[in-house]
């Protein structure tokens, strides 16, 4: 089974001098190593993530945007081991699982292995990966949801008294704490009384660069944040190899910034004024195309 760990991916808004010339010495050779893209759950759900993507840009135009598709789309499935049939065909359907081509088992089973091959102990970089339950003391829940949750999701269940409000938040910020040790804190900043259920998903990741930027080398320099609004802001540089290429169809650049390990930062710089194109193009079709694209190359970021 293959599996593509994608950890970043930064849509940038056009930058004329982003990327300074390329040096002559380019690395023609093909690279096939990159471990960027999808998972290995249905190939509908993949697309969920440029959906939901398009659809949070399209609410908040200018705004910056950051989120896990990995954990809502993972929340969603879990939501629908529970849900009655009308309500869990809505959620799988606004998943995007085609339920002619594939299974909801197919999801559930794809969820369990990217949990198990994410949460994998690495020496190189630290990423966390988990959900958890949080009930009702008066919610009577069905042995085969429980079972389920702690098969397909690794998710404990916890039975929680929701009429405190304090100590029913501190309850799940400490376990929020204890797994990710101390790197989350207050996940909940206020918790409702009237809650019965809180299913909680949290992933923490940190890693360091495969080549550190030198601070000496960071100037301050034009981000376009639309094409009416530039600020001055500073940005790192640095002269190396790079996974590169340029999307003609899509009129953008992308470059891939390794960490140390097995994950590499995926960067989109649309040209001026294609960031709406480069927006309703992206796919997961797209990501697979610049897999094949991409080169290394030496230029400076």
């Amino acid at each position: 089974m293959q599996l593509f760990l994608l950890l970043c991916l930064v849509l940038l808004s056009p930058q004329a001098d982003s990327l300074h010339r390329h040096h002559p010495r380019e690395m023609k050779k093909r690279v096939k190593d990159l471990h960027v893209g999808a998972t290995v759950a249905p190939s509908s759900r993949r697309d969920f993530t440029f959906d939901l993507y398009r659809a949070l840009a399209s609410a908040a135009p200018s705004q910056n945007i950051f989120f896990s598709p990995v954990s809502i789309s993972m929340s969603l499935a879990m939501l629908s081991l529970g849900a009655g049939s009308s309500t869990k065909m809505q959620i799988l359907e606004g998943l995007g699982l085609n339920l002619q081509k594939s299974s909801e088992e197919e999801l559930h089973r794809g969820f369990q292995e990217l949990l198990q091959e994410l949460n994998q102990p690495r020496d190189s970089f630290q990423l966390s990966l988990g959900n958890a339950l949080f009930t009702d003391l008066m919610m009577d829940l069905q042995d085969t949801f429980v079972s389920a949750m702690k098969t397909l999701y690794l998710a404990d269940t916890f039975p929680t008294n929701f009429r405190d409000s304090a100590g029913a938040m501190k309850q799940i910020n400490d376990y929020v704490a204890k797994q990710t040790k101390g790197k989350i804190v207050d996940l909940l900043k206020n918790l409702d009384s009237n809650a019965v259920v809180i299913m909680v998903n949290y992933i923490f990741f940190k890693a360091k660069w495969e080549t550190s930027f030198n601070h000496k080398g960071t100037q301050e320099q034009d981000f376009y944040v639309t094409s009416e609004t530039v600020v001055r802001v500073p940005m790192m540089s640095r002269e190396d190899q790079y996974h590169y290429l340029l999307d003609r169809n899509l009129s953008c650049r992308v470059v891939g910034v390794p960490y140390q390990g097995n994950a590499t930062a995926l960067f989109i710089l649309p040209s001026e004024g294609k960031m709406q194109q480069v927006e309703n193009g992206l796919s997961e079709k797209t990501l697979r195309k610049w897999l094949k694209m991409f080169k290394k190359r030496y230029f400076q970021t």
